[in-house]
């Protein structure tokens, strides 16, 4: 009992040290990387020292060993100050845990020790031009050879493409003319057949890496193979589920920044001789992005208390991430409203926090997609009853 309250203790001290360093430094590092389309990558050594590249891998592989409770908390800080760094960090531990879950021993060996180092910086690259939510259709091929596979295909909207070292990526592993079988592997990118290109332009989240990545005829030697051959899209579902988590928690971070926003506002903002809290339009507005937000919360608790029992339920994942990005979006539109011609211009940090819900219901699985997930369910859980 008291092993439990000391380590409760010590992630609460971990998540209010996420919370000083986030706000006191990242938020204007944010601000200034979201003005100039530049990536924050640069503070990936930084960001290392501090544990936040390996937060749940175990303390004896060098990581912070936290459950997947505390890691959706200092998502949800990071995200408060800068949504970008939140997602970058997120897809790197995500790919790190599902190594950790699929791994052999002597792959665990060879690519855990060192990650949270900035060298071992990870990337997932599982979409494609025409497999966005369909990611059964990866053209992306693994040709077997005799000492390992040589891959060759393209890979869109890649987080952390830039700079990554490694790429956890699917790919089909069947012939032309068998069923469709994908596998999953883990690439070191800093070979030549590695081709990155930037995408520039994005709405929001704007310093974040995002990449087009080209592989031509990559090796990849036996030992990249994670898991068994034709077990890509269960490994790929795995981290899609916890990934789900991590986005809700990145949506109530913005979400959270946004409500206060709009509160410090409405007890400054006067209009018609009185501050504009005092009218009931902007209490409602207030209200019900608390009532959300606090909701929101609730389903990603229930969502990540699933997985560190060791029981991970894709519907919470699916009932979290859907809810908490629709949820975020609302919030940050209610936040412009409230701030009104002021939250409409850069100057205005609201004016990026809108900008950075929008891309939260569509990756990591579209609301569509999670609510295809949830309607499923309820109906097999029907048909179940019903029978």
């Amino acid at each position: 009992m008291n092993r439990e309250g000391d380590r409760q203790d010590d992630d609460r001290v971990l998540i209010e040290s996420v919370r000083d360093y986030a706000r006191s430094v990242l938020l204007p590092r944010d601000r200034r990387c979201d003005a100039d389309e530049t990536p924050i990558t640069d503070l990936l050594p930084e960001l290392a020292e501090m544990g936040f590249l390996s937060i749940g891998l175990p303390e004896s592989l060098g990581g912070l060993g936290c459950s997947f409770t505390t890691y959706t908390a200092i998502i949800h800080e990071l995200a408060y100050a800068s949504p970008a760094t939140a997602v970058t960090l997120s897809i790197h531990n995500m790919v790190g845990n599902v190594v950790r879950h699929f791994a052999t021993d002597d792959q665990a060996r060879e690519w855990l020790t060192d990650w949270g180092k900035a060298e071992s910086f990870a990337a997932f690259a599982i979409s494609e031009a025409d497999a966005g939510s369909d990611a059964a259709s990866s053209r992306t091929t693994a040709t077997r050879v005799d000492d390992g596979y040589r891959v060759t295909g393209e890979k869109m909207w890649i987080t952390n493409g830039l700079t990554s070292r490694w790429f956890l990526t699917l790919a089909r592993t069947s012939k032309p003319d068998e069923p469709t079988q994908l596998s999953m592997f883990l690439i070191d990118g800093r070979q030549d057949g590695v081709r990155r290109t930037p995408i520039h332009g994005k709405m929001g989240i704007r310093a974040s890496e995002t990449a087009v990545i080209q592989f031509d005829s990559v090796y990849v030697p036996l030992t990249g193979l994670l898991g068994a051959e034709g077990q890509g899209m269960a490994i790929a579902l795995t981290a899609l589920d916890a990934g789900r988590i991590g986005v809700a928690a990145q949506a109530t971070g913005i979400a959270e920044a946004c409500l206060d926003e709009m509160v410090s506002y409405a007890r400054q903002r006067k209009q018609f001789g009185k501050l504009i809290g005092e009218f009931q339009a902007v209490q409602n507005m207030i209200a019900d992005s608390a009532t959300e937000l606090a909701a929101s919360k609730e389903l990603i608790a229930r969502a990540a208390a699933a997985i560190d029992r060791g029981h991970a339920d894709w519907t919470a994942s699916a009932k979290a991430k859907l809810y908490a990005s629709e949820a975020a979006n609302r919030i940050a539109y209610r936040a412009v409203q409230v701030h009104g011609a002021s939250g409409y211009v850069k100057e205005c940090r609201v004016e990026q926090l809108f900008r950075d819900a929008r891309v939260t219901t569509i990756y990591e699985g579209t609301s569509e997609i999670q609510r295809l997930v949830i309607g499923r369910s309820i109906l097999k859980d029907v048909g179940q009853h019903d029978s």
